[in-house]
């Protein structure tokens, strides 16, 4: 039998456990493009569920502790492998709702149930993958009919790690490299850490974060310093966070806006079942009082600003950094009421200013900076959705890697949210060129992935790592041409290759040609480089440059 805090603390351990190990996993990847990462994504969506988790007393029950870790990850998801971690840990919380206590049984269960919502949510599961390594761990725990969870646990480590090293068998990629599957691996790791807290060890520890630099905040912009700042100048002095366990009929727009009324650094998370709150305020007893209407209240948290920022000036910490830090989420994509009279509104993935103006010129309203190796969590997404005030927001990821998280947020965010899986820059463009102001949201959604899918991508881009695909030896450092995702040419000029790609993937019915230039590129590069583009692919085609300032990939050459 687990108690809530041993569930509590197995997690935490997991999650420090595959923190220390991310960059082992990170380098399991066999494909040399730069990614995102498979073990930074896992690492960062369980790293998501630390706060909350430490937020919890000893007295936990094991439905609170899952709940929170599940909505925590859910949020804070990553990537494909990051976004199946939470839905596994998901299946957790379903499976022990209401529980004070689980044992062996209620394990499996929630294991079970985890699996079954993993596998729902990949439109095409790939055997020899993280999927696979947990739907065999679940599979064997129901099978072994234990009734002791350490020995049942034991069972699920062995049948992963059995799992994980068939992944190569059944992965031919992954058998030529010589690595298993990196998800299945950061998986392992996970449930290994959890393993030592379920048999009575210490959480495992966590490698301390580096120092930031004193006086600036994460994003380096700005410096924040008791200086700056006097008690007297906090209005809003109550720091006051809260769950709402909703009502049938409860109105979570309603609630925020209230909450915006009456105080500042507002940050409201929903997911199917409690609304997480944060907001400081002058008055908490009004907010609470109000809150009650819209469901049972519990998780409180109030504290005194004035008396908090009195206490860090003597120790020479700054609490404006702090309130800075809170709430930059909620300042990036302030939230906005949805406009009964606006139908539509956008939201794209995009990282470099050039592409960030042309999305924006394209009429998409609100640009969450991410791409490859950036991958944006789904709370980002949902931050950015309800920051546009329409019924209905378009989703373009334009990255295969960001899809998942995207289709999260319509989880849990207050409008309706249509995710078009565009995969790359120039689909996401195109899709937004086929949008029809007077047409419905279905025959928009089929009309603007229709042109979207008729889109070629070309992608020059460096290795990442040394590696070896498709027979070719490739080293760390080389140049790489992609077509729609496939490796077709390396070498050391990026001027030539990038030319060879676009005239390889020019066709008799092409019509245009879009170069998209990079950061690293200077604009006398780029302009030559199209010049013989323009040259090598013959004067029926038409073909333009964008300097998109676009980090990862030099180039991007849209073919249509």
């Amino acid at each position: 039998m687990i108690t809530g805090k041993i569930l509590r603390d197995a997690i935490l351990s997991g999650a420090n456990n595959i923190a220390n190990q991310r960059t082992r996993v990170d380098e399991l990847n066999v494909f040399p493009v730069p990614d995102g990462d498979t073990g930074t994504n896992m690492s960062m969506t369980v790293g998501a569920a630390v706060p909350e988790l430490n937020a919890l007393d000893d007295d936990c029950t094991v439905a609170e502790a899952s709940k929170a870790a599940a909505s925590a990850m859910l949020r804070g998801a990553r990537g494909n492998s990051g976004v199946i971690t939470s839905l596994l840990f998901r299946g957790f919380s379903k499976a022990l709702d209401g529980k004070k206590t689980a044992d062996a049984a209620d394990l499996t269960a929630a294991l079970q149930k985890g699996v079954e919502a993993a596998y729902k949510a990949v439109m095409k599961p790939t055997e020899g993958t993280m999927l696979t390594v947990a739907r065999v761990a679940g599979e064997q725990a129901a099978a072994s009919g234990l009734t002791d969870v350490n020995e049942l646990w034991d069972r699920v480590m062995t049948a992963a790690q059995e799992a994980l090293d068939n992944t190569p068998n059944q992965l031919p990629v992954l058998k030529k490299a010589g690595v298993v599957d990196a998800g299945g691996q950061g998986l392992v790791i996970i449930f290994a850490g959890m393993q030592q807290v379920f048999h009575g060890g210490e959480i495992v520890a966590g490698a301390e974060a580096p120092a930031k630099a004193a006086g600036s905040n994460a994003a380096g912009k700005g410096v924040f310093t008791d200086d700056l700042m006097k008690v007297e100048d906090i209005k809003n002095g109550y720091c006051t966070q809260f769950l709402v366990n909703k009502n049938e009929d409860c109105s979570t727009e309603k609630l925020r806006a209230f909450l915006e009324s009456n105080g500042d650094s507002v940050v409201v998370i929903e997911d199917d079942e409690v609304i997480n709150c944060h907001v400081h305020t002058a008055d908490p007893g009004k907010i609470l009082s109000h809150a009650i209407q819209y469901g049972y209240l519990t998780g409180f948290k109030i504290e005194n600003m004035h008396e908090q920022f009195l206490a860090r000036q003597k120790q020479g910490k700054g609490l404006e950094k702090q309130k800075k830090a809170e709430a930059a989420p909620a300042s990036e994509f302030p939230y906005a009421a949805v406009d009964p009279e606006r139908a539509y509104g956008f939201v794209a993935v995009a990282a470099g200013e050039g592409l960030r103006a042309v999305f924006a010129d394209l009429g998409v309203d609100a640009i969450v900076s991410g791409g490859q190796t950036m991958n944006p969590a789904t709370e980002d997404i949902v931050a950015a959705v309800q920051s546009v005030p329409a019924q209905t927001v378009f989703v373009l990821p334009n990255n295969k890697n960001i899809i998942m998280a995207a289709e999260m947020a319509q989880k849990i965010a207050d409008r309706r949210i249509v995710v078009l899986p565009t995969r790359t820059i120039p689909q996401g463009i195109t899709a937004m060129l086929n949008f029809d102001p007077d047409a419905t949201v279905d025959a928009n959604t089929i009309n603007m992935m229709q042109a979207a899918d008729k889109v070629s991508t070309g992608l020059v881009t460096f290795a990442a790592r040394d590696s070896e695909f498709d027979g070719k030896k490739i080293k760390k450092g080389e140049i790489m041409a992609l077509e729609n995702g496939k490796i077709v040419n390396t070498g050391s000029d990026i001027t030539k290759i990038t030319y060879r790609l676009a005239r390889s993937m020019a066709k008799r019915d092409t019509s245009f040609i879009t170069v998209i230039s990079g950061c690293d590129v200077s604009e006398e590069e780029a302009e030559r480089t199209t010049e013989l583009v323009r040259a090598k692919v013959g004067g029926d085609i038409e073909v333009t440059h964008i300097s998109g300032g676009q980090p990862v990939y030099y180039y991007m050459i849209s073919v249509e």
